[in-house]
């Protein structure tokens, strides 16, 4: 076990404080993400849009002990006063200093390690490896997707004594982040699964990116590969890396001969070591299949029986890419992760359970953990631990180890021997207002769970990537200077996406403020436990009684509505507002004629505190309205500076928006508002490739038909097949938020990634298109936005803005909120 006098050997740090002799157990990135202080060693990373050295003093508060902090981040001078009982090692770089102590832990076992690296599927084939091979080994895996720079030290801290097989993922974006991850790997087997664009972006050709990604397997015992990536093919024999191939258009260790599909399975026919051979494997489509090649390939390396091999792959299943946050039934939230279940995938799917407000009740629904390479003791003992450390309220626990083990879990806690012994039991009244985690091994069947759950909606959502939806706000902040405080505009059911969900994230993730356009809405961000101050942008005289009830600080913009607030105010009591003021929208504000009168009122009134300033910029996001925005910006600081000079004290002053904030860099002042730019549209255009898709909203097709040509489709026949046609009916209408200017053509859908126009008018609960030529069926997905076809081009198409297509997604159209 390694201990804190150990580390600076180990990472060529320094030792500033030493205090008292501590194990290290677990290594913290996040401090949002700490369960057990005791033991956990925090490396303050500075990052491209977060300093860790920011949150020393909260996790000091709460227990850690173990620091290890970057020499150029922090005045080591005033560690031993802030940190007087803290073991703190001092470091040049605190991402190396993590990736080095995790390349020495990989060297304290000699096992078999699989690297696998590529464009796509690194995940899924990691996923299906290590199913496959468990029978056989104790395998120890990347969660999820960790397979980063900083997700890659802490999958492989994960070894231990027990494990008798590692498989890890290694994923990179520029030239040089390879030859970090391959000696905490140190893989002896590899896995190049493919090449193709993604990242494309980071590397001056596809060339140079496959080099780079070989730089994984230098010094592998063989390298597994589809030959016919003929990129891949040649840098391999260039390298004289020993290799084992498969391919369908060319001779390889295992040559593909055919694939054939009939209903839910393919047939693939292969030659190996001379002899046909043939397997079925329960996936049709071709990505699929390719990842089921890679992992045969293993299969046939290690020399299993055939039917063997075709037992395992029968049992494969489709791997949940994401942790899905849905809501359930009696207002309860449900954490969908029923696919994973070993003690990584349970941490991070606790942290997140972790991460939601404090409703009535955190409960956590949990199979057996199988196959984990630990003695049932010491798995369980470590379940509970982490159980306990998330604030857990109620466990309940599926499967005859677990039940076997119920002491260690307190007296909450429930247990059945069987997924059905649950379901028997469940009464949907004893969940309510709670967020509930379902995880479970795949073979409890929790999708039963899931199932018993959910609230019943029709087929179309709207999916809200909540990474996503963090990546953009992270590129906002590294635009800011570090004193400047942010304020993220939820108002409008967060533009569509979810007020609650999203109010949540942002509260995670230490945004300053929230402002919300009407009372009902901060009302209901509190009653789902927001703590973050809540500017109220239209406040209303019979909303005031809220407004001081549920502590929300309303936008004051005329002598009128400042007179009726100040005649609501109960005395003995302090209130904060914020001051809106014109300088030329000229739709909502204070001008300098309103100001003798207005601060007479203020003066009168000394608990009622002026805490912000603000006004808005009526043309940022055009190029060609600088001078009018310069202007405004100009007024806004003066006017500001008379307010603070009349008011007598300080105030927070904002004016920059989202385009604003690209725009405008210089005039960021105390702080800015963010609002489109997080939801992922740049509003002046110029970095739009910046930012990640947030949503996508989708349905499903109703039915298919066939109709001749001349024959009309829809509400007053609008729509006229110009030939004999194949029209889908999907299950989205305008009383879902489409917009009726789509019909005839106008808008398109995505069917199996192929654009389907409309054809005739959009209904109220569903609308049609032109699918002739394709393969389609009921039960299809079709996508009416997202990456692929952009709010942006939809936008465009019926001449309205991107605020307006999303904010009027209906709130009959369910959320499915999900982290990847």
């Amino acid at each position: 076990m390694l201990t804190f006098q150990q580390l600076a050997t180990v990472t060529k740090g320094h030792v500033v404080q030493f205090v008292q002799p501590l194990p290290i157990l677990n290594l913290l990135t996040d401090s949002r993400k700490l369960s057990q202080p005791a033991g956990s060693l925090f490396f303050a990373i500075k990052g491209k849009y977060n300093n860790g050295h920011k949150y020393l003093q909260q996790l000091y508060s709460i227990g850690v002990r173990q620091f290890v902090v970057e020499e150029e981040s922090i005045d080591a001078s005033q560690l031993q006063q802030l940190y007087p009982e803290a073991n703190i090692l001092q470091v040049q770089n605190s991402l190396e200093a993590l990736q080095t102590l995790a390349a020495w832990h990989r060297v304290q076992f000699q096992i078999p390690v699989i690297g696998v690296t590529g464009s796509n599927g690194k995940t899924i084939v990691k996923e299906w490896l290590a199913a496959l091979l468990s029978p056989d080994e104790q395998v120890v895996k990347s969660p999820r997707s960790y397979n980063s720079q900083l997700g890659v030290p802490l999958s492989v801290w994960q070894l231990n004594a027990n494990h008798t097989l590692g498989i890890f993922e290694a994923g990179i974006s520029q030239p040089g982040e390879m030859e970090n991850l391959q000696p905490i790997i140190q893989p002896t087997l590899g896995i190049f699964t493919n090449i193709g664009s993604a990242h494309d972006e980071g590397f001056t050709s596809r060339q140079q990116k496959v080099d780079e990604k070989l730089k994984l397997f230098k010094s592998v015992e063989l390298l597994f590969y589809c030959a016919d990536y003929e990129l891949i093919d040649e840098a391999v024999r260039q390298q004289s890396i020993k290799s084992f191939t498969w391919a369908r258009r060319q001779a390889a260790d295992v040559t593909i001969t055919a694939v054939t599909t009939a209903g839910h399975r393919s047939t693939i026919v292969y030659t190996y070591q001379g002899q046909k051979q043939r397997i079925s494997v329960p996936f049709t489509d071709e990505a699929s299949v390719e990842n089921v090649l890679h992992c045969l390939a293993i299969l046939l390396y290690r020399n299993l029986p055939l039917d063997e091999i075709q037992d395992r792959l029968d049992r494969l299943q489709p791997v949940a890419m994401r942790l899905e946050m849905k809501e359930a039934i009696n207002g309860c939230y449900l954490i969908d992760d029923t696919y994973n279940n070993d003690l990584a995938g349970l941490a991070i799917a606790l942290d997140l359970l972790a991460s939601q407000p404090r409703r009535s009740k955190h409960t956590l629904i949990l199979s057996d953990l199988l196959e984990s390479g630990l003695p049932e003791e010491k798995l369980y003992s470590q379940v509970a631990e982490l159980v306990q450390a998330h604030g857990v309220e109620r466990l309940i626990g599926i499967g005859e180890t677990i039940k076997a083990h119920a002491a260690k879990f307190g007296s909450g806690s429930i247990f059945y021997s069987s997924t059905q012994a649950f379901l028997d039991d469940f009464q949907a009244a004893s969940f309510r207002n709670e967020v509930v985690l379902v995880k479970g091994a795949r073979v409890f069947e929790f999708e039963k769970i899931v199932h018993a759950f959910q609230q019943k909606v029709h087929g179309t959502v709207l999916e809200v990537n909540l990474d996503a939806l963090v990546h953009n706000l992270n590129f906002y902040r590294s635009k800011l200077q570090p004193e400047t405080k942010l304020m993220v505009m939820v108002k409008a059911f967060a533009y569509g996406s979810g007020s609650f969900e999203v109010a949540n994230l942002l509260q995670f993730h230490r945004v300053d403020y929230l402002a919300v356009a009407y009372a009902d809405e901060g009302v209901m961000l509190r009653e789902h436990g927001i703590t973050l101050p809540v500017m109220v942008m239209n406040p209303s005289p019979d909303s005031f009684g809220k407004l001081q009830q549920y502590n929300l600080e309303p936008e004051i913009y005329s002598l009128e509505l400042l007179e009726a607030y100040l005649s609501s105010l109960e005395a003995g009591r302090k209130y904060k507002m914020h001051l809106k003021l014109d300088t030329g929208m000229h739709r909502l504000g204070f001008t300098p004629e309103d100001f003798d009168a207005l601060f007479k009122m203020l003066q009168q009134h000394p608990e009622l505190k002026v805490e912000s300033a603000f006004s808005h910029l009526a043309g940022a996001d055009e190029a060609l309205h600088n001078d009018f925005s310069g202007q405004q910006i100009a007024n806004f600081r003066s006017m500001a500076a008379e307010v603070e000079e009349r008011l007598g004290y300080k105030v927070i002053k904002h004016i920059l928006n989202s385009a604003g904030i690209v725009r405008f860099p210089e005039h960021q002042l105390d702080m800015v508002r963010l609002g489109i730019g997080l939801y992922g549209v740049e509003a002046t255009g110029s970095e739009q490739e910046a930012l990640r898709s947030v949503s996508i909203l989708k349905t499903t097709i109703s039915q298919v038909k066939s109709i001749k040509q001349g024959e009309t489709v829809g509400y007053s026949r609008k729509g006229i097949a110009s030939s004999d046609k194949t029209i889908a009916t999907i299950a989205i209408g305008y009383a879902d938020g489409y917009d009726r200017r789509f019909s005839n053509g106008v808008g398109q859908v995505l069917i199996h990634g192929k654009r389907a126009p409309l054809i005739g008018n959009v209904c109220m609960d569903m609308c049609m298109v032109d699918v002739t030529g394709m393969q389609v069926k009921a039960g299809d997905e079709a996508i009416i936005f997202g990456p692929q076809l952009t709010l942006v081009e939809l936008a465009e198409k019926i001449g309205t803005i991107p605020y307006e297509l999303l904010t009027n997604v209906s709130t009959r159209v369910k959320r499915v909120f999900y982290a990847e």
